[in-house]
């Protein structure tokens, strides 16, 4: 069976958790990383255990014919470049989150990928986790009725512990609290809720200890996102907390409610709803990029390359979604008042 090779771009963590994912598939396998390090392409091999060739640049990499796909995988602020550059080359694209660092900068790649005509994925994995699979066929059965209240919330304390928390922390490297690590709940939060969002408000804090000092943006935010139809829904994003790491899911519905893996619904339980009933899956509970399921989500990718159709989950769309309301929850912050989505949509 013919493999689609992949080329990574930034050779960090998200790197080394991408091309263990890819290459422990069937239908993708890494070939080439550029790094602005100089890497030793040998011992790189090695490391691995698959051949890999090395690069310092980038525009060098893209022009390897035998390259399908790239993975990016670098700094928060390079990824707009190198996600046209790679779309302009006709590579089909996997970009880490987040995708960018401006609404402008995003509405700047989804044009270049729709005119190159190539496929693309989010890395909004824990859409792919088995928590939250099962969580939106349970959504889908209409086990909980219809949703009219949502919170997903973030909590991991992102210290000096972390290498990325060198640049993370700076409005230039970063620049909020979501686009450093909330965007997973936010985007999670639109998985159940649904896309149609009217109107966001958002507001931020910063932790008073030493440790966190460094953030130049609030490192805890509390968004509240109001959609047309009146429901709500709640997405904080906490990044200085001392604490494991929690990624917090509660679900309202009229027919029921879901707290993390556990859930009652009227359908199922009739009126036992003084005691929840646990459902089989393991929650999402670790920012280790090595615990996320990355697999599963690439091998969806690469079928969706096989079928020529979009990304399922996590496609250009479901990338754009959720940026705009990121950023609509960062001018709230800015503004302090509701944004509305047709605000930054234009």
């Amino acid at each position: 069976m013919k493999k689609y090779h992949v080329g990574i771009v930034g050779y960090g963590w998200a790197a080394t958790a991408h091309l263990a994912a890819i290459n422990g598939g069937t239908r993708g396998q890494v070939t080439r990383i550029c790094s602005s390090r100089r890497l030793n392409a040998a011992e790189l091999s090695a490391k691995h255990g698959t051949p890999l060739q090395t690069h310092t640049d980038f525009a060098e990499m893209l022009a390897a014919p035998d390259l399908q796909v790239i993975s990016i995988c670098g700094y928060h602020d390079q990824h707009k470049a190198q996600a046209i550059a790679a779309a302009r080359a006709g590579k089909h694209l996997i970009v880490e989150k987040p995708l960018a660092l401006s609404l402008a900068d995003v509405r700047d790649i989804e044009r270049e990928v729709k005119a190159a005509g190539v496929n693309f994925c989010i890395c909004f994995e824990l859409r792919f986790s088995s928590q939250f699979l099962a969580t939106k066929a349970l959504i889908d059965a209409g086990q909980l009725g219809r949703l009219h209240y949502a919170e997903v919330d973030y909590y991991h304390g992102i210290g000096p512990w972390y290498r990325e928390y060198e640049w993370c922390t700076t409005n230039a490297g970063c620049g909020s609290s979501l686009l450093a690590a909330g965007c997973h709940a936010m985007d999670a939060l639109l998985l159940c809720l649904g896309p149609d969002v009217e109107e966001v408000f958002c507001y931020g804090v910063h932790s008073a200890h030493p440790v966190f000092a460094k953030y130049e943006y609030p490192s805890t935010t509390t968004t509240l996102l109001k959609y047309r139809d009146g429901r709500v829904g709640k997405c904080a994003s906490v990044i200085d907390c001392w604490q494991p790491y929690y990624f917090h899911t509660h679900l309202v519905g009229s027919e029921g409610s879901l707290l993390d893996n556990k859930h009652h619904s009227n359908a199922l339980h009739g009126d036992d709803r003084h005691r929840w009933k646990e459902l089989p899956f393991k929650c999402v509970d670790s920012g280790d990029v090595a615990d996320h399921p990355y697999k599963t989500q690439f091998d969806a990718f690469f079928a969706s390359l096989d079928r020529g159709q979009p990304m399922p989950l996590t496609g250009l769309a479901d990338a754009v979604l959720a940026h705009e309301v990121i950023f609509a929850a960062e001018r709230s912050l800015q503004l302090g008042r509701p944004v509305k989505l047709a605000e930054v949509r234009g």
